[in-house]
């Protein structure tokens, strides 16, 4: 597996492109803006967008999946249901971080959930339910790596203080599913820089015991 790692939209989201160069597959983890670069870049590699996975349902996070509704319907776009509210609250959210927004709300039909089994090339992702940044986040374990989303990053955690989020319930997600990881899964958070698992158990002051 091939991973590319992008910067998008108003908030600098990671925006990680899974590539199976055997099928010429492409999956794209949280897509903040850009989508009409990003799908430019593979149709001329030969990639196909097999699917987009959202972390959770925050605008930063799922902005560019306006594009996608409006031009490429047939890409499905996967989340958790319990993040749905975020889709009819975008311009209300983004209105809270001082950025206009004038699209209209997004629709999503593809839920997912921890039984949901997700092919990626001659892979599977795991998904992980993470709660805690959000009612429905969801993490993605591949390859030995963790997309965390806004949920465990480099030495933090992800913020609880939106209307959905809960800091009890956030640690409890990253202790009982991410630590139950192997040590060296690399990590990669929906902002900042990589890390680890074994360094944020050592390391990270929210988490320690």
């Amino acid at each position: 597996m091939e991973l590319e790692i992008r910067q998008t939209g108003p908030l600098e989201v990671n925006t990680y492109i899974l590539k199976d160069e055997t099928l010429k597959e492409a999956v794209i983890i949280d897509i903040g803006g850009d989508f009409e670069e990003i799908k430019s870049n593979l149709d001329k590699q030969g990639y196909k967008i097999k699917y987009i996975l959202n972390t959770h349902g925050h605008f930063d996070h799922v902005l560019g999946e306006i594009e996608v509704q409006k031009k490429y319907p047939q890409i499905p776009i996967y989340m958790h249901k319990d993040d749905i509210s975020h889709f009819s609250r975008l311009k209300e959210e983004m209105n809270m971080f001082g950025f206009k927004c004038t699209a209209e709300p997004l629709i999503l039909t593809e839920f997912i959930d921890e039984n949901t089994k997700l092919c990626f090339g001659e892979q599977e992702i795991k998904i992980l339910y993470t709660p805690g940044h959000s009612k429905g986040s969801l993490s993605y374990y591949v390859d030995g790596k963790l997309f965390s989303g806004d949920a465990l990053f480099y030495r933090s955690i992800g913020r609880t203080d939106f209307y959905d989020g809960d800091y009890d319930t956030l640690i409890n997600s990253i202790k009982t599913k991410m630590f139950t990881l192997p040590d060296d899964t690399q990590v990669y958070p929906g902002h900042g820089p990589k890390t680890n698992i074994g360094a944020e158990k050592s390391f990270n002051t929210y988490l320690r015991d």
